[in-house]
């Protein structure tokens, strides 16, 4: 028995080595140790039949928010959205700051089964209840030192930094924040996820004069090369299409020089935006699935808000979905198979500095593995202003393996096999 685990006969999709086709992917000791056209079933001490299924590198969701009880109503338990779903590394995008880092480290990093990894909040509060509270957002509540030496401390975890260039913020602040969150990304040499899209309700005193179609030309020049514009799809005011209805020439130039995007689906993704920004060569280098209290149907903590102050984002709210769902919905936008599975495995890896240890099945990395099931037939597709769209292809989540060990998809908050339309 030369091998631990073996899946046999499944489609084998790796962009990090070019592979594309029907293959066996053999495990021992944790790690990959074969990916061949035929392994026989007899060298392994168990063997799975995974036939007609897509086997992936583990999926990487670069857009989590699962600094559970931490955050309040809005973190999620990790391995519901991670291995229970599917997933085996989930990036919580500005959960932690640098005072509560310790406790992510212990209660999340070190105590589920699914990789998880920090974008660090530049702001010293993190994530807490959402974003709730926007007077916690202002400039006096960004602290570079500490933020910057929290990061070059906490390598391991920390992979990038967490901010928001929004209107409601820019009616309050202007650009302030967002000076300071690239000073703290240049310092910390770590790339800068930047929300765009409104997130908070305006002041009383109303927008102050800010256009926020003019949000972006005010960012884009403050961010270094890997720094990553977030929810390009989102139908709020500040995104990446403006009032008119196009897509803000500046995003063709940030992306020339080599800014990334990340959609970021959960409350910020519209299939009309996404049609505009597809049609105008904007495709996204990574898909994350930003799902949270906010957006997904799980039990509510006692005594947390009934709901998020800006009820236009979370209207649609209480939904069961997963990253594997919004590959689904990349695919019913058009997109292929073969662009889709980038966005989930190899892209993130290089988005985090990680290429060669995850994100693909090379023989000798950890053995993390999606096995997918892969549907054809009818459905309808709604996003969260009530588009809906026909989709011929569903992705839903089998099992995963991480470091060699196997994790059914048995979340609560995974959709079942919509019904034929």
């Amino acid at each position: 028995m030369q091998y631990d685990l073996l899946l046999r006969g499944g489609r084998v999709i790796d962009p990090a080595q070019n592979l594309d086709g029907i293959h066996d992917v053999a495990i021992k000791d944790r790690r990959i140790a074969a990916v061949l056209p035929a392994i026989a079933p007899s060298s392994a001490k168990e063997s799975v039949d995974v036939s007609g299924k897509l086997v992936l590198p583990g999926l990487i969701d670069t857009h989590g928010h699962v600094f559970q009880y931490v955050t309040g109503r809005f973190g999620l338990e990790a391995d519901l959205c991670g291995v229970r779903s599917g997933v085996t590394c989930v990036v919580d995008q500005g959960g932690p700051s640098c005072m509560t880092l310790p406790a992510f480290r212990a209660y999340v990093v070190e105590d589920k089964y699914t990789r998880t990894l920090a974008f660090l909040s530049a702001y010293l509060v993190g994530g807490i209840e959402g974003h709730y509270y926007p007077s916690l957002y202002k400039p006096d509540c960004v602290d570079v030192e500490a933020t910057v030496k929290s990061a070059l401390e906490n390598r391991d975890i920390v992979k990038g930094i967490k901010a928001h260039a929004e209107l409601g913020g820019f009616a309050r602040w202007g650009i302030e924040v967002i000076k300071l969150a690239a000073e703290i990304g240049r310092r910390a040499n770590l790339p800068v996820y930047i929300h765009f899209g409104q997130l908070w309700p305006l002041p009383e005193s109303g927008a102050n004069g800010v256009d926020p179609d003019t949000i972006l030309d005010q960012v884009v020049p403050l961010l270094k090369p890997g720094d990553i514009l977030a929810h390009p799809f989102t139908r709020h005011p500040g995104g990446f299409v403006n009032r008119e209805g196009k897509v803000h020439p500046i995003v063709k130039e940030a992306l020339a020089r080599g800014l990334k995007t990340d959609v970021g689906h959960g409350s910020h993704f519209s299939f009309r935006m996404a049609r505009i920004a597809l049609d105008a060569g904007i495709v996204p280098d990574t898909l994350g699935a930003d799902m949270h209290g906010y957006n997904t149907s799980v039990p509510k903590p006692r005594g947390t808000p009934e709901a998020h102050p800006d009820q236009e984002h979370m209207f649609f709210g209480k939904t069961r979905f997963s990253l594997v769902s919004t590959m689904t919905s990349m695919l019913a936008l058009g997109l292929t198979i073969e662009q889709v599975v980038p966005m989930v495995t190899s892209n993130p890896a290089k988005m985090l500095a990680m290429e060669g240890e995850i994100g693909t099945l090379k023989p000798g990395v950890d053995a993390d593995v999606s096995v997918l099931h892969d549907e054809r037939g009818a459905w309808t597709l709604s996003d969260n202003e009530g588009t809906r769209v026909r989709a011929g292809r569903v992705l839903r989540p089998y099992f995963c393996v991480r470091t060699g060990r196997r994790y059914e998809s048995d979340a609560s908050i995974l959709p079942p096999l919509a019904v034929a339309a």
